[in-house]
């Protein structure tokens, strides 16, 4: 398919709508098990951070941006870490947090949105391809799979039409439907020289949040397409080749059924943690226990003496006696990076991975 080939929206889907209506009343329900639970959570952000990092971990490594959680722990403790692949799974954390921000205030995904999203996944300012000779590829064989629209002014048409799509819900299409299309249509525009993949799926969950399907940024999408990746390009192909949209659509809605039941459990998982530990902390450290200490202690996989101090209003000191007294009682463990000492919650951090590895 040459640049010229890729149509304005919407397409002409035709779906077969037994196959896809089965499909949507199992995905619609997960995701709403997944939005319901969420909405009972008192602070929310804790579990929120928890699920973002695997999901940018994942969605990078679909890129072959490859990093271990014990790399991320320290790229996200320190500005300078000098690990470039940790440093662009953090970027992606960021920007899916930054697209949740706009969402949030704009009620509306605009082609600037998107531009900045990418911005921050690649930390610069390229914007928009302007030169030719971008391609997809299968990351996995090498392989050409597509010439994308090679000149800005195309590229823009193009995206102006994809804003409008996602905005305009007049056409009474299904969100979860007209998400899949969403995706694809980007992914064909390929609009950057860079983080075009990454890019698509903060789009994917962005999308959801807009069309209140879930209220936050907590579907861990890209673990299904990276273990389901040769069916990813192989219906990629199908749409553009044969216009063969129904395959493609109900691979998207199978893998927001099962990311929404994945992701469920990760909250529910993390949940638990966070009362138990409320409860041994009350336990063993009853005299420093207070319900805004430990939530400060699973905003993040680490913590540091400042962050503690300003979250509680405390002296520096006594902060770090807090760290240093639940240290001592098998809650935190503290390593040196560079000048500064900072705090690992054990717990949190080897349930994530166990979790990652289990899913």
């Amino acid at each position: 398919m040459t640049a010229n080939d890729l149509k304005l929206l919407p397409p002409e889907l035709n779906p077969d709508q037994s196959q896809i209506l089965k499909q949507l009343i199992h995905s619609h329900k997960a995701l709403a098990e997944l939005k319901g639970f969420s909405e009972t959570i008192p602070n929310k952000n804790i579990l929120i951070n928890s699920v973002t990092i695997n999901e940018a971990k994942d969605s990078s490594e679909i890129e072959n941006i490859i990093t271990t959680h014990a790399e991320l722990f320290k790229a996200i403790s320190k500005d300078n870490y000098k690990n470039p692949n940790a440093k662009e799974v953090v970027n992606y954390r960021r920007a899916l947090w930054r697209g949740f921000e706009l969402i949030r205030e704009k009620q509306l995904l605009t082609t600037n949105m998107i531009i900045e999203i990418q911005n921050t996944i690649e930390n610069n300012k390229a914007g928009i391809r302007r030169v030719p000779g971008t391609v997809i590829k299968n990351p996995q064989t090498g392989e050409v799979i597509y010439t994308p629209p090679e000149s800005e002014s195309k590229i823009r048409e193009l995206l102006n039409n994809l804003e409008n799509y996602i905005n305009d819900d007049r056409d009474g299409v299904d969100p979860l439907v007209k998400m899949a299309v969403i995706h694809y249509q980007f992914e064909s525009i390929h609009p950057f020289y860079d983080g075009n993949g990454r890019t698509g799926r903060i789009i994917n969950i962005l999308y959801l949040v807009l069309k209140d399907i879930l209220d936050s940024p907590i579907l861990y999408l890209s673990k299904y397409i990276l273990e389901n990746k040769n069916r990813y390009y192989t219906l990629f192909k199908e749409v553009r080749e044969n216009k063969s949209w129904d395959q493609w659509i109900i691979y998207f809605l199978k893998a927001l059924a099962e990311t929404a039941r994945t992701s469920l459990n990760i909250l529910k998982e993390i949940n638990l943690l966070i009362e138990e530990t409320a409860l041994e902390m009350q336990q063993k450290v009853p005299k420093i226990y207070s319900r805004e200490l430990l939530e400060l202690l699973f905003i993040e996989f680490y913590t540091k003496i400042s962050y503690i101090q300003e979250g509680l209003g405390v002296t520096r000191k006594t902060a770090s006696n807090y760290l240093s007294t639940l240290e001592n009682k098998g809650f935190l463990s503290s390593e040196k990076l560079g000048r500064e000492k900072i705090y690992k919650n054990i717990r949190l951090f080897e349930l994530i991975k166990k979790m990652n590895q289990k899913i």
